[in-house]
Formats: structure tokens, C-alpha cells, sequence
């Protein structure tokens, strides 16, 4: 199978934007996915939906420190170079194994530029007032994930404005599973008139449920077997609204006794705001096009529907058996479910 030659990988700009000007030029219809490395299905499904959809595609491999508050992983964050071409790779040839020889659609490029040709003036701050070329989207960035990371939105759309500017596709792909960052992109689209379509793909999810995650590497088996209480909350509140609920703070009481349910029974002091291993940031029900947050004693729209977002923090083993379970960190895992509208 082998991976992509040199002439696929591009480390800066100008030689990629001779690339992008021939294609212009060619008609073709370009699909990018900007991804952070450490690829997994959740990526993957990405990649096929843009080679279904475009002639040709472009993905990023950058992990982007601005988005990186200084207390949380970006040194941590997993470098998987060689694993991620031979998985995009292996998607490419199962694509072209399954069109058919009339099918032309490839992976034109993987840019992976360094953190200088991404942030060329000044060194790039995590600090909320450091100094830089940054793209704010508020009130959007500062709720929720924004409240809980306060730089992260910045970055998310500082970078992939840069990003969109050198790649110039037609569609860009994002995931489910980071649901706010693409109300956000599709926001950031719109209101700085990006000429490119934003497609968000479903959730992938492992066989239990959990959604598909870089971060779920530093799980370890035991705390795996915990998190899944994430995904079995969220569900246990999206069958509660497809069987006719409405009210906001039944919904969310729904997901959050799952998890005293579940979590808190497993836990010494039976509490599961001072839980060692599994920790509530927030259950959060919103509006579908802003984000904004429906309240307990509102109904949702059904002509609307909603989105059900959590975040929890899954904290180190009780008893650690072995180096691995020593060396734990904190994790910090999202997902969310979508109700859909209904008349």
C-alpha cells in the first residue's frame, strides 16, 4: 500500500498555492479536513465524505497551539506522523477500490507546515490578552467550551482562517462530536463571506458508544470502561425528547441521573461533584444555530429541535495497578446528541 511521496506533503505555502492555482485553472472541486494529527475513524469518516464529494482533497496535519490553554496537553498530545499517512493512504485506496477506474478523487496534499509558518509575525500566545493576529466569534466563543477554555474558540478560528485562506476548497469537513467549534466555523464562514461550504459528518462511535476521540488514547482500559457514561446519558435524554418530552429541565435531569446513576455508585463518598474519577463541566441544552442556552423551565421548539452537549472530566484511577495507570492525567472528554426538528 506505501504511503504518499514527497510531492503530496507540503510545509509551507507558496509551493501549495502553485498547486491550488493549477486546479483553479482545471475546474477541479476541492474537499479539505483539518485535522491535529493522532487520526482516527472519526477523521477517516471525514476524509471518505470529501472524497465522495470533491475531485480532490486536501488535509491538514497541525497541532495548533493557540487553542491550547498553558495548564492543559499540548505537549501531551499524541505525534502519530507515520500511522497517519498510512491510514490516509489505506482510506484513498478503499475509496478508489470501491468507485471504480471512472473515479479520479485523491488525496492531492497533506499540508503539515511548522508552528512559524503558521503564526509568521509573532510567536503564538495562549494568553487571553497575549499579542497576535487573532479571530474572535462572540457571545458564540465564550460559552459553554468557551466558558470552560477561554482561548480555545480563539484559536480554533484564528487557525483555521489561515487555514481556509491557503487551501481555498470548495467544501470543508467537520465532525459532530466537536458540535460547537462547527456552529462556530459556520458562523465564521458566513460572517467573514469565506467562499466554501461547511459539511458536518455524524459522531463516529466505538461499538459502546463513545465518541471518537484523540483524547481517548489516554484513557486506559479501566477509565474506558467509565466514560462511556458520557454517550448513555446523552442517549438516555434524546429518547426522552423522541418520545415526546419537551421540557428543558426534564431533558437535562434525564442525562444528569445517568450519570449520579451510574458514576456516583461506583464512587467511595457517593458524590459526584468531589468524584475522583468522573467530574460534571456542564449538561447543556441549546439552540441549534447559535448555541444559545435553552433554560430549564423553557420547552424546545420542536419545529427547532436542539442540541444536548456535555463535558466531563475523568480523573485518574482510584488504586492504579500498574505505570501506565500511574502515570495518568486528567481527562477531558465532550459529545453531544442532536434532537432533531419535528412538526
Amino acid at each position: 500500500m506505501g504511503t504518499f511521496d514527497d510531492a503530496c506533503i507540503f510545509r509551507d505555502v507558496p509551493p501549495l498555492r502553485e498547486v491550488r492555482k493549477k486546479m483553479f485553472r482545471e475546474g477541479k472541486e476541492v474537499g479539505f479536513v483539518a485535522t491535529m494529527g493522532a487520526l482516527h475513524d472519526g477523521h477517516m469518516s471525514l476524509v471518505k465524505h470529501a472524497l465522495e464529494e470533491n475531485t480532490d482533497v486536501f488535509v491538514s496535519i497541525f497541532v495548533n497551539p493557540t487553542q491550547f490553554a498553558a495548564h492543559e496537553d499540548l505537549d501531551a498530545y499524541p505525534q502519530t506522523w507515520e500511522e497517519d499517512l498510512k491510514k490516509l493512504k489505506q482510506i484513498q485506496d478503499e475509496h478508489a477500490a470501491s468507485s471504480g477506474p471512472n473515479s479520479d478523487s485523491r488525496i492531492r496534499g497533506i499540508f503539515a507546515p511548522t508552528v512559524k509558518v503558521m503564526y509568521p509575525t509573532l510567536p503564538p500566545s495562549s494568553d487571553i490578552a497575549g499579542n497576535g493576529s487573532f479571530v474572535t466569534i462572540t457571545p458564540l466563543g465564550n460559552q459553554l467550551e468557551g466558558a470552560s477554555r477561554p482561548i480555545f474558540f480563539r484559536g480554533v478560528a484564528t487557525v483555521c482562517t489561515k487555514l481556509f485562506n491557503v487551501i481555498q476548497a470548495d467544501r470543508v469537513y467537520f465532525g459532530q462530536k466537536d458540535v460547537q467549534q462547527s456552529v462556530l466555523i459556520k458562523r465564521m464562514v458566513k460572517d467573514f463571506l469565506i467562499p466554501t461550504k461547511v459539511r458536518v459528518i455524524p459522531t463516529s462511535r466505538e461499538p459502546d458508544g463513545l465518541a471518537m476521540s484523540s483524547r481517548n488514547v489516554y484513557l486506559g482500559e479501566r477509565r474506558r470502561k467509565d466514560a462511556v457514561v458520557l454517550s448513555k446519558a446523552l442517549f438516555a435524554a434524546r429518547d426522552l425528547y423522541n418520545a415526546g418530552e419537551l421540557r428543558g429541565a426534564v431533558i437535562r435531569n434525564a442525562a444528569t441521573e445517568v450519570f449520579r446513576r451510574e458514576a456516583v455508585a461506583k464512587r467511595k463518598d457517593g458524590k459526584l461533584e468531589s468524584s475522583c474519577q468522573i467530574e460534571i463541566d456542564y449538561v447543556a441544552l441549546s439552540d441549534p444555530e447559535n448555541m444559545a442556552m435553552i433554560r430549564d423551565s423553557d420547552k424546545i421548539d420542536p419545529s427547532r429541535g436542539a442540541i444536548l452537549s456535555a463535558a466531563v472530566y475523568v480523573q485518574p484511577v482510584d488504586g492504579p495497578k500498574n505505570q501506565d495507570e500511574l502515570d495518568q492525567r486528567l481527562v477531558r472528554l465532550i459529545d453531544n446528541v442532536i434532537f432533531e426538528p419535528r412538526e
